[in-house]
């Protein structure tokens, strides 16, 4: 839930949301009890909760009781960033494809960062950055790139944006740089690099891949990565 959301919220919209984000978010698929003791509500709540997303088919319980996300989210999905996932769909499987990793779009709300779309690279089998994953900002490479992007004024509309000394410092070096690089700050064993994706009506964004602990060619990803958000920034006619 957002920091920044004033006035009368209600209650039960709110906790009903959270259990469909504690769903998405969970690595395993939780049963009621579980998802009950998460939200530190009684089991018939998280009931009558878990009943209604399922009316919504957002939700879905499997043989042994657990609960996966379900197909009505892709409806609630679809129309988040529409024109940004469309274009940038196709450049981001040939920067997966040429690179061997996951490609990805992250976009700003509030002070958090949320994975918008994923790539997997056909070519092997890559470290994945699932949609909807969520982090501050001022952690990993996609935050710190989505910053980069921002004038000095637009982070200060950030309410509720408080940076590190060490998140200052990441910030710095990305302006002057052009991008992001991070390890192990968001996934454990899993580095990042990210460049600005700022795109005129839509969120701000950033371009990211993300892998496994290894070598890598840094300037190799960079290219692609600044090739393809020009291409995505060509197409939707804000360069």
């Amino acid at each position: 839930m957002s920091e920044s959301a004033g006035g009368s919220l209600s209650l039960t919209l709110s906790r009903g949301i959270q259990l469909l984000e504690y769903v998405c978010a969970a690595d395993v698929p939780p049963t009621i009890a579980e998802a009950a003791q998460a939200l530190d509500i009684h089991r018939s709540a998280a009931y009558r909760l878990l009943r209604t997303l399922e009316a919504h088919y957002l939700v879905r319980r499997d043989e042994a009781g657990k609960i996966l996300p379900a197909a009505g989210l892709t409806n609630l999905a679809r129309g988040v960033e529409n024109s940004l996932q469309t274009v940038g769909l196709p450049i981001m499987t040939k920067i997966a494809d040429a690179l061997e990793m996951s490609c990805f779009i992250a976009v700003a709300q509030g002070t958090d960062c949320f994975t918008l779309v994923t790539v997997e690279a056909t070519t092997s089998h890559a470290v994945t950055q699932h949609p909807g994953t969520r982090h501050h900002l001022d952690r990993g490479a996609p935050g710190v790139a989505l910053l980069a992007g921002l004038s000095e004024q637009q982070r200060a509309d950030l309410d509720g944006l408080e940076l590190s000394t060490k998140a200052r410092a990441e910030l710095a070096k990305a302006q002057a740089d052009g991008y992001a690089s991070s390890f192990d700050e968001v996934i454990p064993g899993v580095g990042s690099v990210a460049v600005p994706l700022m795109v005129a009506g839509q969120l701000p964004a950033s371009l990211a891949v993300v892998f496994p602990r290894q070598e890598v060619d840094e300037a190799r990803i960079v290219n692609h990565l600044r090739e393809g958000a020009k291409v995505i920034l060509d197409r939707l006619g804000a360069a």
